[in-house]
Order: C-alpha cells, then sequence, then structure tokens
C-alpha cells in the first residue's frame, strides 16, 4: 500500500494508464446516460497537468462549467500558441450550458473562454468584478461581446438546476472565489485555486469560517487545488516578499527588470512600493502587463505611489539607476518581453551593473525556456535573482499543512483532487485520508474521466474525449500530435528529399536518384554511395511488373532510412518523389 493507504499501483478509482498527450483511456468505456438524480462531473483540463483548468457539471439536462482555460506550450511542441481544452463533449449542446462560471482571473482558468464563446456566444460568464474586467479585454480583442454576470463573496445566485454559493479565497490575485454547487443530487465545494494567507496584503483571507458553514451543511463533494500538496508546511505569506524586494533594490546600481506574471497585482504591488522607497520609476513593458495592471488601478486593486508610473518610451529619459522595468515574460515565452531582451530583440537593453528579478515560480514544463532566458541575461553582464537563490516568490497554492486544516474543517463525504499533476493528485489524496476520508471515497482521476455523485457517493462512471486542441497561429485544432511529431523530427532529425524520373512506358530510370539535405550535419556527397543501391531498389520494382510511381517511392525511402539510421545513426524525414516522363 502507498501512503495513507491508497495504493501504490493503480489507485483506487484511478486510471491506471496514464496518456499525457491524449489524455485517452482505453480502460475505462463511453459513460451511460446520467442516473435518474445524479449530478455528473467531467474534467476537461487541469487534472494530470498544470493548466487547462474546465470542469463540467451536468445535472438534470443542464450544463455547468467551472473556468475555461489555456495551457502553455512545451519545446515538445514546436510552432504551438496555445492548449485549449477538448470541447467535443458540448458539441450538440451547447443551448444546454447555462454558464461558466471563472474562479478567478489568470489565463490558466479563463484563456479560452473566447474559443469557448465562438461556439455559442449566449452563455454567461460569471465571476468576480476584477475577473470579469480581464475576461472582457480579452474578449474585446476577439471581437466578442459576452454576457456577463458580476458576482461577489457571500452571494448566491441560480443557474438553472445549479444553485451556487460564492465563497472569498486567498490566491495570488485578488477577487478569487471558491463556489459551493448545491444540485438535488447533492452539493460540491470547488476550491478554485487558493491558499490561506493569513496576512494578506489587500487584506482578504480564505473565508475559512464559510467553509465551515458549508461543512456543516454538508459537502458530498470537495473538489480540492493540489498544487502544493507535496510541499510540507504552510505557504510563506506575500508579505515577506516585500522586504527581500526592498533589499535588492537597495543593493542594486543600474537599472532593474522585474519579470512576472501579467496578472500578478500584488507582485507589482510590492514592486510599485519598492521602487518608491528606494527613488526609482517603474514602467510597465508587455501589452497583457499595461492592460491588466491599468485594469487593476481603475478598480481599485492597484495602489500606484504619485510620479511613481511612466511610459516606457520615456525611460531612457533617466538614468537607470532610477528605473525599474515591469516585465512580462518570467516563463521564458519565446515573444514575451524579457525573452525579448535577453535576445537583444526588444528596444529595452540589459548590461553589465543592471540586475533581473524572475517574481515567479516556475511552471513545469517551463524550466528549460527559462533557463535559456536566465543564461542569455548572464551572457549580457546581468545580475539575475530568481527563487532558485533569493525568496523573490512565493506560490499562491496551499500547502500540504493548509490542505489538513481544510479538509478537517469541511469533513467532506467524498473528495477529488483537481489542479494538478499526477503526482499533485496523489499526494492531495493522501492527505484527504489521513483526515479520515475513507480511501475508497477519494476519487483520483484525470482529464476525461467521468465522475458520477449518486447518492451521497462519487465513483467513476467511464471516459470521453479529453485531448489537446492546439491553437497554432490563425488555426484551432488543426494541428495533429502526428503533424507535431513531423516538426519534432525536422527540428531535431533533419530532412532528406529523394528525386528520380522514370520512363513512363518501360519504368526505366531516366534521371537521378538525386538526394538533397537538410538539417543534416553532413554534405550532400555522402549520400554519393548511397545512389547505386538506390537506383537497384527502384530497377526492383520495376522487374516485378505493374510498378507505380507509389510502390518507386517507397522503395526509395526504405533503402535511405535504413542506410541513414545505419550509417548517420539519424532518422530524419524522407520524402521520395518519382515523376513519369
Amino acid at each position: 500500500m502507498g501512503p495513507a493507504g491508497l495504493s501504490a499501483g493503480p489507485l483506487p478509482h484511478r486510471p491506471g494508464r496514464i496518456e499525457p498527450v491524449s489524455h485517452s483511456h482505453p480502460e475505462l468505456n463511453e459513460p451511460s446516460p446520467i442516473p435518474d438524480g445524479g449530478l455528473r462531473i467531467i474534467p476537461l483540463g487541469g487534472l494530470g497537468e498544470v493548466g487547462r483548468n474546465m470542469t463540467v457539471f451536468e445535472h438534470a439536462g443542464k450544463i455547468l462549467i467551472v473556468d475555461c482555460g489555456v495551457l502553455f506550450p512545451e519545446d515538445s511542441q514546436p510552432g504551438v500558441d496555445l492548449i485549449l481544452p477538448d470541447f467535443s463533449y458540448l458539441e450538440g449542446r451547447w443551448d444546454d450550458v447555462v454558464g461558466v462560471v471563472l474562479t478567478h482571473g489568470h489565463e490558466d482558468h479563463i484563456g479560452a473562454v473566447p474559443y469557448l464563446l465562438r461556439h455559442h456566444r449566449e452563455i454567461p460568464v460569471i465571476g468576480s468584478e476584477l475577473t470579469l474586467a480581464f475576461i472582457e479585454a480579452k474578449l474585446k480583442e476577439h471581437r466578442i461581446k459576452a454576457v456577463t454576470r458580476l458576482v461577489r463573496e457571500g452571494q448566491q445566485d441560480s443557474l438553472g438546476p445549479f444553485d451556487l454559493e460564492f465563497v472569498a479565497v486567498n490566491h495570488s490575485i485578488p477577487d478569487a472565489l471558491a463556489v459551493m454547487i448545491r444540485t438535488t443530487a447533492g452539493s460540491v465545494l470547488h476550491t478554485g485555486d487558493f491558499k490561506m494567507d493569513q496576512l494578506p496584503l489587500d487584506g482578504r483571507i480564505t473565508d475559512l469560517r464559510a467553509f465551515a458553514r458549508l461543512g456543516e451543511e454538508g459537502v458530498d463533494l470537495f473538489l480540492v487545488d493540489s498544487t502544493n500538496a507535496e510541499v510540507p508546511g504552510f505557504t510563506a505569506p506575500e508579505r515577506d516578499i516585500g522586504k527581500v524586494l526592498s533589499n535588492v533594490f537597495a543593493e542594486a546600481g543600474g537599472q532593474i527588470v522585474v519579470a512576472s506574471f501579467a496578472s500578478h497585482v500584488h507582485r507589482v504591488q510590492q514592486v510599485l512600493d519598492a521602487a518608491h522607497a528606494h527613488g526609482r520609476k517603474v514602467a510597465l513593458v508587455g501589452r497583457s502587463m499595461v492592460r491588466n495592471m491599468g485594469i487593476a488601478k481603475e478598480l481599485g486593486h492597484l495602489d500606484v505611489p504619485e510620479g511613481t508610473l511612466i511610459d516606457v518610451k520615456h525611460i531612457t529619459d533617466f538614468p537607470p539607476e532610477q528605473t525599474v522595468l515591469m516585465a512580462t515574460g518570467s516563463q521564458g515565452e519565446p515573444m514575451a518581453a524579457l525573452s525579448r531582451i535577453a535576445n537583444k530583440d526588444h528596444r529595452v537593453s540589459v548590461g553589465p551593473g543592471d540586475t533581473v528579478i524572475f517574481a515567479s515560480s516556475l511552471i513545469p514544463g517551463n524550466e528549460n525556456s527559462v533557463f535559456r532566458v536566465i543564461n542569455g541575461l548572464m551572457r549580457l553582464g546581468a545580475k539575475v535573482v530568481h527563487q532558485g537563490n533569493a525568496k523573490v516568490h512565493v506560490s499562491g497554492h496551499a500547502s500540504a499543512g493548509e490542505l489538513l486544516y481544510c479538509y478537517n474543517i469541511v469533513r467532506p463525504k467524498n473528495v477529488m483532487p483537481v489542479h494538478g499533476e499526477i503526482r499533485h493528485l496523489v499526494a492531495n489524496g493522501a492527505l484527504a485520508v489521513q483526515t479520515g476520508v475513507p480511501a475508497e471515497r477519494v476519487v483520483l482521476a484525470e482529464d476525461g474521466v467521468v465522475v458520477d455523485l449518486l447518492e451521497g457517493k462519487a465513483r467513476i462512471a467511464g471516459a470521453v474525449p479529453a485531448g489537446y486542441v492546439y491553437v497554432d497561429g490563425s488555426s484551432v485544432g488543426e494541428i495533429t500530435d502526428a503533424e507535431l511529431k513531423d516538426r519534432r523530427i525536422l527540428g531535431e532529425e533533419g530532412f532528406i528529399a529523394i528525386f528520380a524520373a522514370v520512363d513512363a512506358t518501360n519504368g526505366t530510370v531516366l534521371t537521378g536518384p538525386h538526394i538533397q539535405a537538410r538539417g543534416m550535419a553532413e554534405d550532400d556527397a555522402v549520400f554519393d554511395a548511397i545512389l547505386p543501391d538506390v537506383t537497384d531498389a527502384l530497377n526492383e520494382v520495376v522487374a516485378r511488373g505493374n510498378a507505380d510511381t507509389h510502390q518507386m517511392q517507397q522503395a526509395m525511402r526504405r533503402v535511405v532510412g535504413r542506410w541513414a539510421a545505419r550509417k548517420l545513426r539519424r532518422s530524419p524525414m524522407i520524402i521520395p518523389t518519382v515523376v513519369e516522363a
């Protein structure tokens, strides 16, 4: 047995096979219709990954969606801009969707809303003031006018058969909410992303009194943020970062560049305060940073000291030792401001004497991209301060100690860990068991796994498609995993083109074969040795009779592929072409 009674192999209510790319579950069948009086829960993103959070709740013929976010691509997904949840489960059911509840304004929870609303623009979008302001600005860029509904903590609302109550939670962005979903099948408490900072910068703590009250009422299923479930103890308070930033500012001699998420209002506030205390001007860099902080200031979530904030166009009006640039790109995104600065492809430049601060944590999968940017900045002579060498960031998610408190306060009948990789979900489930939740009442599921709540018990009922939908330039969902594999081969193994012309009447080789290669370390002359073998293969195909160009092309591909694997130890993409003359 694994920790806290959860088995070490395929866990109770956990699919035994992990398919992180396709999220297919061959061991699970398509679910049967929802049992009468039941509530169906379908995570379409966020379980088994950190990103593209989206959960579907289905009851009495109607559908409620909680969050609709994006996942950012890894190095193994070249050319991809964003990854969306798979909406195919909702096809033909758009009129049944009563609303989309957004727990907070981070991209991994709201970024896919514009793509969802392309299918049905009348779906109401429900969220707090700051969350709606962020999504409305994003929708404006997509030229979509949404139906929105503003809610606040303590407020109750109804959407079809779903009665909702919103609870204040503390996170790394203001105005975050948990949501209690009441139905005739039972009640579900979804935490969204949260932590239990007791001294938050905005004074808005996670409302544990409301959690206790809801626990007394009865929570049939508790969906709990798992991101920091492996981290013991408690997440450090945001206030700790202000002192560290002030110390770094005091020691910095030249220009300071701070990189953070474009929605991290609290971190920007701390940078503004530190800059004001040390007589520096701050310029926001990056379109999303400028947009979001403008919204936060307008709504009263950002207090800008007078005379501190300037337009980036005027940054050169001040000496470097009096400036701070607040930029996007803390995750190494290629087109974000910091990456472009590191590549010397931005109006802003850094060099010896300058300090760059990465004021965010590493999202799993982004490590190589971030370290590449750090190395580029240090190559330019800048001093780089990051989470590995200074406490310049604290997480926005509850650690194990906080999660234990929540389980003991809520005392749920069933638990379903959400928001995290498999290791996070398993660790969170183990914490629930430690507090007395029976192991068989802990549902460990992945994207696409269907969970039914019926008669007070949650159980897995099957699986639906929940694969990656790639946004690639202007195309959405047109790029497949096979095409991404081709891109990886082109980037890693190279490309070989083979051409030959044959007589249309008798198949005799008239010209060629000719070989051209790209992305190979070897000169094209190295392929001269294989040309006689390719010619022999073509003649063998012709000698068998009834040869067509496809058979000839396949023969050329086989000969060159085997030779490249044996002699060059490479598996390049091979494109054979045979034309009849």
